[in-house]
């Protein structure tokens, strides 16, 4: 059951941190204009006692900042003005009688009253009998005490941080926060630690297990490296921590991980959906495809088989788009526009499309490959969009004009023949170079114009043929895994394949590359994902 927290009581949280921290102002104005009154003392107990011994130096302070009912505070002014009458601190009675709120008005509405303390005040002699009028000091002070502690209360100091502190150890309980972790209290995430060179993985980090009927078909880092996205073939889009290699628990969707799709025994997907309720996190009723990151790294879309594409609020698991009809076939990559405006998908009907997010209408579309659209994306200024197919060609494609400026076929593999394009990448070093993979065992840079730039071999004529890639953040490196279950290291300086190792133990389906760390995914129809580092 979600726990309801009361916005009087935030607010009572912020007025005991800024009472504490002596912004005397900011408490005023806050209670004001809130209408909210924190009403706490440290001690009860030396509440009443301070009043009962007539500390009225320590009282009317804390006193100041209470929300008192009218006629107890007037008693309260009412018996300090006496006391110092009958000190015969003169100075101090007539400031406390003519100068404070309380006392201006009982002099408005209870003349008498006022005026009796005035008559008081120019005595040369105190009279206490008459003074407290029957009864005495210690008594008077007493039903004071009593009164004033009714209306406050006391609670624990430190509110605010006490509970900051309880929300980082329980994130560190979890998992989501690592030991020794910086965190960013105001971003609200662990501070990004961002490697400084590129460097090529050897070492395996963390394996992710999808269910035994399960597997992740497509995975992306979000650009500000908080999160990892992986969609699945059952339909769910499930966001890990890629630290721990868990579920990020501290996603309210993902609190409850009994029937997530990573569970050793795989529960089918229907049954999940009466288990878990089909709203209460992001999923398709078909294979997820494909999901990008919004560059903000506040909105995820996904693709299915279905042709349908969703969009999300990451951190809430809401959807706030659906395109029921974005394509007749399966959407087989999607990118947001730089502004998050728009969302460019690719298809196996053979077109790009580009997708208004406000209105949910079509706005572009780029036809003339004749076979499935693998990949498409944005060139870095968002003029040019480029598309790679199963027809062996990339086009280049006017995004004003939905005209296409270029066509042209990456080198053929060594053996002969034509070979289907995977992807397109953006190339770090050079905006006007893209790296293009195709079904060969080589990957290409290559310029808008189709010339290849530079060229990277395993130099297997069979059986290592490439089916995805990635690039390092800086360029430095270019991966690609191969129908031999091998990730090949390419160096951007040396040309040469630097490091080769083995990666699943069935078909590896995709790669992904952490933003700004040197932390790359993999994913296969092993049921697994894997982390791999330096």
């Amino acid at each position: 059951m979600a726990l309801e927290i009361e916005a009087q009581d935030v607010i009572k949280i912020v007025l005991q941190f800024c009472k504490e921290n002596s912004l005397q102002q900011t408490f005023q104005t806050l209670q004001n204009e809130c209408q909210v009154s924190l009403n706490t003392v440290d001690s009860n107990e030396t509440f009443v006692t301070d009043i009962n011994n007539g500390r009225w130096d320590t009282i009317l302070p804390q006193v100041a900042q209470l929300k008192l009912p009218r006629n107890k505070l007037e008693d309260l002014y009412e018996q300090i003005v006496l006391e110092m009458i009958e000190l015969r601190e003169l100075d101090t009675a007539r400031a406390i009688l003519r100068q404070t709120q309380a006392m201006g008005v009982m002099k408005q509405e209870q003349p008498e009253r006022y005026l009796r303390l005035e008559h008081l005040l120019v005595r040369t002699y105190f009279d206490p009998n008459e003074a407290y009028q029957g009864s005495t000091k210690e008594k008077r002070r007493a039903q004071i005490s009593q009164g004033l502690a009714a209306e406050v209360s006391v609670v624990p100091p430190s509110r605010l941080m006490a509970l900051i502190g309880q929300a980082l150890k329980w994130q560190q309980h979890q998992g989501l926060l690592p030991p020794g972790t910086q965190f960013d209290l105001f971003r609200g995430a662990a501070a990004m630690k961002q490697d400084v060179d590129d460097q090529y993985p050897t070492t395996l980090s963390h394996t992710i297990k999808f269910g035994t009927k399960s597997h992740a078909e497509c995975a992306r880092f979000s650009p500000d490296g908080q999160f990892l996205v992986s969609s699945s073939v059952d339909g769910f889009i499930e966001v890990w921590d890629y630290i721990s290699g868990k579920l990020k628990k501290d996603l309210q969707y993902q609190a409850d991980s009994r029937f997530r799709s990573n569970n050793s025994q795989h529960v089918p997907v229907d049954e999940k959906l009466i288990l878990m309720g089909k709203e209460t996190f992001m999923m398709h009723d078909d294979a997820v495809l494909c999901v990008d990151f919004s560059r903000d790294s506040e909105m995820l879309a996904s693709g299915s088989q279905d042709g349908k594409i969703k969009v999300w609020r990451v951190r809430t698991g809401q959807c706030l788009r659906r395109l029921e009809k974005a394509h007749s076939k399966g959407v087989t990559s999607l990118a947001f526009s730089r502004d998050g405006s728009q969302l460019l998908s690719a298809s196996f009907d053979s077109t790009a499309r580009i997708h208004g997010l406000k209105s949910g209408k079509l706005i572009k579309e780029f036809r003339g490959h004749t076979s499935y659209v693998n990949d498409a994306i944005f060139i870095a200024d968002g003029s040019r969009v480029i598309t790679a197919s199963s027809d062996c060609t990339v086009k280049v494609w006017d995004v004003k004009t939905s005209e296409c400026l270029q066509t042209f076929r990456p080198p053929p593999p060594l053996r002969g023949g034509d070979a289907s394009v995977n992807s397109v990448h953006l190339f770090p070093k050079n905006s006007d170079h893209i790296v293009v993979c195709n079904k060969t065992s080589s990957i290409y840079i290559m310029t808008l114009q189709g010339q290849v730039v530079k060229s990277f071999s395993s130099g297997k004529r069979e059986g290592g043929d490439f089916l995805a890639a990635c690039v390092s953040p800086k360029g430095e490196w270019i991966y690609c895994v191969g129908e031999d279950r091998n990730i090949y290291c390419f160096s951007y300086q040396s040309g040469k394949l630097e490091h080769l190792m083995k990666v699943h133990e069935k078909d590896v389906i995709g790669v992904t590359h952490h933003p700004h760390r040197n932390l790359v995914a993999t994913y296969s129809e092993d049921s697994t994902m894997k982390l791999w580092k330096p």
